[in-house]
């Protein structure tokens, strides 16, 4: 099993754990992850763009002029699409862009991102990441502590103070993994990981992926 340090938010290492191989030393796989990815941003689509087509533009219900006569091209309404204030050929309409993976191909490609970035030794555990007050400070002196810039911030609990104090930074990210009574909620995802640069975990967060994905 790969060993890795566990620091306090000073950025001192306090200990040491082991991490499972299967979840933190698993294949790369990046056709999965791409997948993961691409899932990700099209579910984020609102796919709400809309135009007329000619049948559900208004007016144009009465031919512009006679068939034969005029000299004129014919013309049986002034909506077609090569008119001023026609509709729109092949005109957008609401879509969903959303598809799905199975549990296994995200699992796979969750611990493919994972074991990528313990092997770039950028996934620092912490033993605990907690703050007293709402205070972007303190995590931004917890982050120059840990000597990263560009993080996700992975807890083992929703925490109100850890997350608003992360939120006015633009290059972090706080996600978490909880569970509790065989109940798993989770936020952090595949495309945030590889997004920001460095894994800043509590330990705890970790026994919690270790239970979800083992």
């Amino acid at each position: 099993m790969a060993n890795v340090s566990v620091y306090n938010m000073e950025g001192k290492e306090v200990g040491s754990m082991e991490l499972n191989d299967t979840i933190f030393a698993a294949p790369e796989n990046e056709h999965l992850v791409h997948m993961a990815v691409t899932l990700q941003l099209a579910n984020k689509r609102q796919g709400t763009q809309k135009a007329k087509t000619r049948s559900e533009v208004r007016g144009g219900g009465r031919k512009p002029w006679r068939q034969k006569g005029t000299g004129h091209a014919r013309q049986g309404s002034t909506r077609s699409p090569q008119w001023t204030g026609g509709g729109m050929v092949f005109a957008p309409v609401p879509r969903d862009y959303s598809f799905k993976m199975n549990k296994k191909e995200k699992a796979a490609a969750m611990k493919s991102v994972l074991s990528s970035k313990v092997n770039e030794n950028k996934f620092i555990v912490v033993d605990d990441i907690k703050v007293d007050e709402f205070k972007t400070k303190k995590i931004v002196a917890m982050l120059d502590a840990l000597n990263t810039k560009k993080a996700v911030i992975v807890l083992d609990d929703v925490d109100d103070k850890v997350m608003k104090s992360a939120a006015n930074l633009k290059n972090v990210k706080t996600a978490f993994v909880k569970v509790d009574d065989a109940t798993v909620s989770a936020t952090i995802s595949v495309y945030d990981i590889l997004k920001y640069d460095t894994i800043v975990i509590a330990k705890k967060a970790v026994e919690n992926i270790e239970e979800v994905y083992a």
